[in-house]
């Protein structure tokens, strides 16, 4: 890999603002971001002008033929991600692209063999996967200090959480809402926790109650004439290997808190909570509940965009692959699927 490492942007939005642009410029002047794409100009060369990246783009291909790039952030709504991810790959770029993987398993699985085909990257930004507490806890399930895990739950639940910018509450653009913005973030680490099982069956149930009404805005004032995603998602996954995940997320819910999270693990040698982390045994004849003195506080995003750099560096297996890609799109189109016709769906 040729020093500096040239990075290109495609998408000139919030999370490339707020996350990959700031994260790759703080890694040092080994990674250079040398251009950004989007499909509003003025939106590119504004952004180029924030960070002073030397070239702005309207159009991604135009980007990729002109820069000679090593690597590409992909910050664009979901329904773009598999055409331009594979665009990248095949200009010979290693591509890091926001969750979730695409709209669609075939998606999801064209940019797996793309990516195997032209030997380079392909990972998503599940960041919450380099959150300290989700990585302590991961070495104790490696360490076999949990044994068997064979059930999970997840909940990323907001009371009034919609959010009132950007097109996370556009189905065409996003394909979907909860379950593919916060609720995707759990599941993930729900997935990598259990060693990321082959997904068997999925149950789910989808609502959209609150989304399509003026309400109280937390996170900004939404479109609710045009909300068209869903604001509740339910469901359950087993696995071939036995085990099972119970999974929830809203944007919108009438509870207690404003906002809560959570993953919970089961094993035959202990348990775990998330967010808190919070390790449950039994040890010496006595139920012992573990908590960390000191937990690190970190910016997840840039533990993330890191990592995808030293990969590139040390030619290393990103933590989060394209089978895994493969695998979350599985279960959230399932879910979907589920969710319209009333019945289970089998995965093959």
């Amino acid at each position: 890999m040729p020093q500096p490492i040239r990075i290109g942007i495609i998408g000139a939005g919030g999370i490339a603002r707020s996350a990959h642009i700031p994260s790759y410029q703080s890694y040092g002047q080994d990674v250079q971001v040398i251009a950004v794409s989007n499909h509003n100009k003025d939106k590119a060369v504004e952004c180029a002008e924030e960070f002073s990246i030397p070239y702005a783009y309207e159009n991604e291909q135009q980007m990729l033929e002109e820069q000679n790039l090593d690597a590409v952030s992909i910050c664009t709504p979901n329904k773009f991600h598999a055409s331009q991810a594979i665009a990248a790959l095949q200009a010979g770029c290693h591509v890091l692209c926001e969750k979730p993987p695409a709209m669609t398993v075939e998606e999801a699985e064209k940019m797996m063999l793309e990516a195997e085909r032209a030997g380079k990257i392909l990972t998503y930004g599940f960041h919450f996967r380099f959150q300290p507490e989700v990585e302590t806890l991961k070495k104790y399930i490696d360490g076999h200090e949990l044994g068997e895990i064979y059930a999970a739950q997840t909940h990323y639940n907001r009371r009034r959480g919609i959010p009132g910018w950007g097109v996370f509450t556009n189905k065409e653009l996003q394909g979907g809402g909860t379950l593919i913005d916060n609720g995707v973030h759990m599941l993930d680490t729900a997935l990598y926790l259990m060693g990321y099982p082959k997904p068997k069956t999925v149950l789910g149930a989808t609502y959209q109650k609150i989304g399509q009404r003026q309400g109280v805005g937390l996170m900004g004032e939404w479109d609710y004439e045009n909300f068209s995603v869903e604001d509740m998602a339910r469901g359950m996954i087993t696995f071939e290997n036995g085990s099972s995940l119970m999974f929830e997320s809203t944007f919108a819910a009438n509870q207690e808190e404003l906002s809560s999270k959570k993953v919970s693990v089961i094993g035959d040698e202990g348990g775990a909570d998330l967010f808190p982390l919070k390790i449950f045994q039994e040890k010496y004849d006595t139920l012992v509940d573990t908590t960390p003195a000191y937990v690190e506080k970190r910016d997840a995003n840039e533990y993330l965009i890191h990592d995808f750099v030293e990969c590139m560096i040390h030619d290393k297996q990103p933590l989060s692959t394209p089978s895994e890609g493969v695998r979350i799109q599985q279960i959230i189109q399932a879910l979907y699927e589920s969710a319209k016709t009333g019945e289970a769906v089998n995965i093959n």
